[in-house]
């Protein structure tokens, strides 16, 4: 949720934000409604302070009055009842006048919160401009020294390539009729190797995290209440993405969502908590299930492991303080992670800036990784593909957006300090997600003889195995 007070300083900064992220919220309604709640509540706080006046006067009027009274007569007495009871009777009036504001700013109050949540977070300054993906920009590539990406495939490596679909397919790595069959289109049920595979990119990733870079292992629940969509911020407008699970109608308390990444459950870890700064910046590692309807996406990639329900993944999320130089400085070093990970599996990749119309609701900035899959792009007369860029992971700043939804606060001072409590800033960025990954490491691993070479880091996980198939 956006800052309301930065809102009524700067509206203009925000319809314009929103405009640029090609969203439309009513700022004005929004506007409107916080004038007249805040002046209502003003009203209350006044007629409260009349309250306080009048019970601290009337107390000893009343009970002088209350002493006349005992020996007055006829009409001095009814006039002394009647100066009584109209003492009495004002604080009534005010505490009953008090709840009918009451009453009015709890009838203004969801309406305003709920076109709150609607409000995107403006894109940083240097965010470029554009509509959606078409019009993000290269920012950078990366190859391993035995490819030259200004050269195809097969003069690269001197053999046409064969898709990801026909290698699990050869080396017998997935089934994806059964994995239909069970759970209906888009699932798929990993074997032998390709499970081996799946396990061993993943641990890699989520070892490399914890021993190399410091990253603190949590496991975090991925069925969660609504409020941690909402805090994180894929409520209310990716609710069609999350699968729903409906106890509420069952007699349960509450429904539940599955989550679609690691980040829902690592950035609900300190909901509602005030940090002390020096614990400050928390680094978050899991590997956990994902789970995303993929609404809307009918008709594309339906064939293969790129999109799919269900997949596991390795997150990494940073909580820190509220400082624009050092959210920037950890959204490279997140980056610079996965950089280091698919080098040393030998992946060509490039960076690639979001523009405002891709960047999400949330995010401030977002800058997507994405590797060299050659079973991607246009298919050629003779069937073959002539390669394309896949996107595997996505590096998100957040500044204070997640924090405040979810009531993240620390403490400035350090350990035990006694400053004034600030909203944390978060940033998340995916570390590796599979089966998708392996979509460029088996393609761009592939021989000329069927088999797939193993990169050496993944032979570890692999019980040394260094090639799967011939």
């Amino acid at each position: 949720m956006i800052d309301l007070k930065a809102l009524r300083d700067d509206p203009a900064r925000f319809k314009q934000g929103a405009a640029d992220k090609q969203m439309h919220v009513d700022i004005d309604r929004i506007l409107a409604l916080d004038t007249q709640r805040r002046d209502l509540m003003t009203r209350q706080e006044s007629l409260r302070a009349e309250q306080k006046r009048l019970a601290k006067e009337s107390g000893p009027q009343i009970g002088q009055l209350s002493g006349k009274l005992k020996s007055a007569s006829g009409d001095d007495k009814a006039a002394i009842e009647r100066e009584i009871e109209a003492l009495k009777a004002k604080p009534a009036e005010l505490k009953n006048e008090i709840q009918a504001l009451d009453d009015t700013i709890a009838t203004l109050t969801p309406e305003l919160e709920t076109l709150l949540l609607e409000v995107p977070q403006p894109a940083d300054h240097d965010v470029p401009k554009g509509k959606g993906s078409e019009d993000n920009i290269p920012i950078s590539h990366w190859e391993p020294a035995w490819w030259d990406r200004s050269k195809s495939f097969e003069a690269n490596k001197g053999f046409a390539p064969k898709t990801h679909i026909q290698l699990v397919h050869d080396l017998d790595l997935v089934d994806f009729e059964r994995g239909v069959k069970i759970a209906g289109t888009r699932n798929y049920i990993l074997k032998g190797d390709g499970m081996r595979l799946h396990q061993a990119v993943l641990r890699f990733a989520f070892d490399y995290m914890v021993n190399e870079n410091g990253f603190a292992p949590r496991s975090v629940p991925v069925l969660v209440r609504e409020e941690a969509m909402l805090g994180t911020g894929f409520f209310p407008h990716g609710k069609d993405q999350s699968y729903h699970i409906e106890e509420s109608a069952r007699g349960g308390g509450h429904d539940m969502y599955l989550t679609g990444t690691g980040e829902v459950g690592l950035m609900g870890i300190h909901q509602g908590e005030i940090l002390d700064e020096a614990d400050l910046p928390l680094k978050y590692v899991t590997v956990s299930p994902c789970f995303r309807r993929e609404a809307g996406a009918a008709g594309k990639d339906t064939a293969g492991l790129y999109r799919i329900h269900s997949f596991d993944k390795v997150e990494q999320v940073i909580i820190t303080r509220a400082d624009e130089a050092e959210s920037r400085d950890w959204h490279k070093k997140m980056i610079g992670f996965v950089e280091t990970l698919l080098q040393r599996l030998e992946l060509p990749y490039r960076l690639l800036q979001c523009c405002t119309g891709d960047l999400g609701v949330k995010n401030a900035d977002m800058v997507d990784i994405e590797c060299w899959m050659p079973g991607r792009g246009e298919v050629k007369p003779d069937g073959s593909t002539i390669g394309d860029w896949g996107e595997t992971h996505s590096a998100s700043r957040l500044y204070d957006f997640q924090c405040r939804r979810l009531n993240t606060r620390y403490r400035a001072g350090g350990e035990g300090g006694q400053g004034q409590t600030v909203f944390c800033h978060s940033l998340n960025n995916t570390v590796l997600a599979s089966p998708r990954f392996l979509i460029p490491l088996l393609e761009m691993h592939q021989n000329a003889d069927g088999s797939v070479t193993i990169p050496a880091a993944l032979r570890p996980y692999m019980n040394g195995q260094e090639r799967i198939g011939v």
